[in-house]
């Protein structure tokens, strides 16, 4: 029997053709597909418009199992993608894509859930994504995380090997993150430093963004692949800048203006908070776009320092609230291209400025000698 498509699935649950392709629009924006003009060619349109691409995608490929494990975590990552702010992201890919296997969202639990994640793991071998969240042990043979009396190495091992992508979320999963804090005692690990044989991608945080989460996933249904990363296994459309970059205190940052103290006045005028140790300029992640709560803030702009929680090791990376001297302005690409070109502006209008001295002394140098009236000489005498 032939699976059913993305689109034929949703079209049962009563979704419009309207909807679907609003739906469409949003997921191409956030996957960063960039439009340009139609082009023709015998009747057909050559390169369609991102939410085309979209839809194409949606229409002729069949739902992606995702199998959803939990290690040594808090389940935060879980509770933000539930509750994502995007309500059609986070539907389509916890109802509709769709997650086969997740231990704090599934209905079945013991023997039951366990036998579920053997049945998905044959029937979806080569097809599915693993999602990770929470870090791995490697100490005593993994012991110390242990489901359904095997070791979290067991299990993660088992999963990952018919996984057609393996997606870390949360600061735990990609680095460690809390349980991987001096001294470690369970020897937590990122796991991409225990799965070279599959592609892994890195989407940290604590918790990760869900939108970020989502679109990932959403990513590598439509394109086929996962986005482009850095050095870190991050997905550059979400990672390819600081929060720093984007911050609303920046200009504070470029003006000198930090707050001393969070009760002082400079933290009710809402100046930079580099002195109260923001790790902001240092991490990279879309907190600033993205922002939470639908869009509404996010830490920097509530009046918290960045705590750096997309970065490896931040939790051993020093106190957070470290007061830091005012930094020197060491400028960014973007800050250098401004400061660039303000400099080809200043020299223009100085080269300006020059050119309407110089015209003018050269008038006053050709300009014809008046005579002196008589009534003038007497003036001067």
């Amino acid at each position: 029997m032939k699976e059913k498509t993305i689109y034929e699935h949703l079209r049962e649950k009563g979704l419009s053709r309207r909807d679907f392709m609003k739906l469409c629009g949003t997921i191409a924006g956030m996957l960063g597909l960039e439009f340009s003009p139609p082009v023709k060619a015998l009747g057909k349109v050559l390169n369609p418009s991102p939410e085309e691409v979209v839809a194409q995608a949606l229409k002729t490929k069949p739902r992606v199992p995702i199998i959803w494990l939990e290690f040594q975590d808090c389940a935060g990552c879980t509770e933000a993608i539930s509750r994502s702010s995007s309500p059609l992201l986070s539907r389509l890919v916890l109802e509709d894509i769709a997650i086969e296997y997740h231990e704090t969202l599934m209905a079945a639990a013991g023997f039951q859930a366990e036998k579920a994640r053997e049945e998905c793991l044959k029937r979806y071998y080569g097809k599915y994504v693993l999602v990770v969240e929470g870090s791995p042990t490697t100490a005593d043979d993994g012991i110390y995380c242990t489901v359904g009396g095997k070791s979290n190495l067991e299990i993660l091992k088992e999963s990952a090997a018919g996984a057609a992508a393996i997606i870390a979320t949360g600061n735990c999963a990609c680095f460690g993150g809390i349980p991987a804090a001096r001294p470690n005692p369970t020897g937590a690990v990122g796991v991409a430093d225990l799965i070279k044989d599959r592609p892994v991608v890195n989407i940290p945080g604590c918790p990760a963004i869900p939108e970020v989460t989502t679109g990932t996933i959403l990513h590598f249904l439509v394109m086929g692949q996962l986005p482009a990363l850095d050095s870190l296994k991050r997905p550059l459309p979400f990672y390819g800048h600081t929060v720093h970059d984007h911050c609303l205190r920046r200009p504070f940052y470029e003006a000198g203006k930090f707050v001393g103290s969070f009760d002082d006045e400079g933290a009710r005028k809402g100046y930079c908070l580099y002195k109260l140790g923001c790790k902001g300029p240092t991490t990279y992640n879309a907190c600033a776009g993205l922002k939470w709560e639908r869009g509404l803030s996010y830490p920097v702009q509530s009046g918290h320092p960045c705590l750096g929680c997309s970065e490896p090791h931040f939790w051993d990376g020093g106190g957070f609230y470290e007061g830091q001297s005012a930094p020197t302005m060491k400028l960014d690409k973007g800050s250098t291209a401004t400061l660039i070109g303000a400099g080809t502006a200043l020299g223009a209008a100085l080269a300006g400025v020059n050119a309407v001295k110089k015209t003018r002394a050269r008038k006053a140098v050709v300009k014809p000698e008046q005579p002196v009236s008589p009534a003038e000489e007497k003036k001067e005498d």
